[in-house]
């Protein structure tokens, strides 16, 4: 069973190179499928980490699982830190971030916004985007994300390891947007 089945059953009745100068680049990191364990995760293309875009997009795919499976979220996020290990400060915060708006990091696929719940579009597309400063700070990259209920971009800051790999350093990914309309009283 997919990770979004449950929501698209109830739903359906409402209805990548890094670049180093840096631009107005928008990459769309595609998924057809969405793995549904760690071992699934790993095997993925992007989860070489070759790029900033394809291990912004992996954020949001870990977080995604957090309501569903919390172990298996930190697990993914785990590899995403690379050498960096996540904080229990950073477990804190996610946990925190969870407790009444699961819907969050859905809202950053494509077709996904309030009037359906959250529901992405398959396959499911994040897109990452870079802009002029990006790539101001030497190995590290500042991306960012569009939700479908928010009304600016959220960003996500990568780091660049010895071994050329663009691992998660920072994300900013989990702050409020707007109510799914099923669970909104003022929709």
């Amino acid at each position: 069973m997919g990770l979004f089945d449950d929501l698209k059953q109830g739903v359906n009745a409402a209805a990548g190179t890094a670049g180093t100068a840096g631009g107005n680049r928008t990459v769309d990191v595609v998924f057809p499928a969405l793995p549904d364990t760690l071992e699934q995760f790993r095997s993925l293309p992007q989860a070489a980490l070759a790029t900033p875009f394809d291990t912004a997009a992996l954020t949001v795919v870990a977080l995604c699982f957090y309501p569903k499976d919390r172990e298996l979220s930190l697990a993914m996020l785990t590899d995403l830190k690379g050498p960096a290990n996540l904080s229990e400060y950073e477990k804190q915060f996610i946990r925190d971030r969870f407790m009444d708006k699961d819907y969050v990091p859905r809202s950053y696929f494509k077709g996904a916004a309030p009037q359906n719940d959250y529901v992405p579009a398959e396959p499911y597309t994040i897109a990452v985007s870079e802009n002029p400063y990006s790539y101001q700070d030497q190995g590290y990259a500042k991306l960012y994300l569009t939700s479908g209920g928010a009304d600016s971009p959220r960003a996500v800051q990568l780091r660049q390891a010895k071994d050329g790999k663009w691992y998660l350093w920072e994300q900013f990914l989990l702050a409020d947007i707007r109510q799914p309309e099923s669970s909104n009283p003022w929709a």
